[in-house]
C-alpha cells in the first residue's frame, strides 16, 4: 500500500511565498527574495541624485563669519600696504609684518566696533537729556581712545618694525579701513546673495 502525498508548487510574490498543494489549499509564509518591485527601484533611482546633491550642498556651505573675517583681513592688507607705499609716516619692514598687522587691526577694530555699537545702543535707549549726554561722552571717548589703543597695540606687538604714524595718520587709516570693508561687503552681498535658510523638519 503506497501513501500518496499531495504535490506542492510554490510561487514567490513580493517577498511572500505562496505554497500551493494539489488539493487546492494554499499556505503562505515569509521568505527572503531578491526580487524588488519596480516601484521601489524607481523610487530609489529618483532619490539617489537628490540625496547626492543635498550632501554636496552641505559640504559646500561656508561659515559666514569665518568668510567675512578672511575677506576683512585681505582688505586690511591691501589698504595698509597702500598707506605704506604712499604715506611716509606708515612703515613696515616686510610684507609678512604688514599681514600680521592687518590681523591685529582686525581683532582690535572688532572690539572697538562692538563697544561703539553698545554705547550707541545706550545713547538711543536713553530717555533723559542727562542720559543722552553721558552716552554721547562715552561714545566720543570710545572713538577718540580707539586711535591710541591701535597705536599702543601695534607698538607693543611689533615694536619699531611697524609704525602707523601719529594720531592723524592712524585716524585716516582706520577710517579708510572701515569704509573699504563696508564697500567690499556690500559688493559681495550684491554679487553673491545669501539664499534663505530652509525650515528644518
Amino acid at each position: 500500500m503506497t501513501d500518496t502525498q499531495p504535490s506542492m508548487t510554490s510561487t514567490t510574490r513580493y517577498g511572500r511565498s505562496v505554497i500551493r498543494e494539489s488539493h487546492g489549499h494554499c499556505r503562505r509564509g515569509p521568505v527572503y527574495s531578491d526580487d524588488v518591485p519596480d516601484q521601489v527601484e524607481d523610487a530609489a533611482d529618483q532619490l539617489g541624485p537628490h540625496a547626492a546633491v543635498t550632501v554636496e550642498d552641505a559640504d559646500d556651505q561656508v561659515e559666514p563669519h569665518a568668510a567675512a573675517a578672511i575677506v576683512d583681513v585681505f582688505v586690511y592688507v591691501v589698504v595698509l600696504n597702500l598707506f605704506i607705499e604712499y604715506l611716509p609716516q606708515v612703515l613696515s619692514e616686510t610684507f609678512t609684518l604688514s599681514l600680521l598687522t592687518a590681523v591685529l587691526l582686525k581683532g582690535v577694530l572688532e572690539i572697538v566696533v562692538a563697544v561703539k555699537n553698545r554705547v550707541k545702543g545706550r545713547f538711543r535707549a536713553a530717555s533723559t537729556p542727562i542720559g543722552k549726554a553721558v552716552a554721547g561722552v562715552m561714545l566720543w571717548l570710545v572713538l577718540f581712545g580707539s586711535k591710541f589703543l591701535v597705536l599702543e597695540a601695534v607698538h607693543l606687538v611689533f615694536g619699531h618694525r611697524v609704525s602707523l604714524g601719529g594720531f592723524f595718520s592712524v585716524t585716516l587709516l582706520i577710517l579708510v579701513l572701515l569704509l573699504s570693508r563696508a564697500a567690499v561687503r556690500r559688493l559681495l552681498r550684491r554679487s553673491f546673495p545669501v539664499p534663505p535658510r530652509r525650515a528644518s523638519g
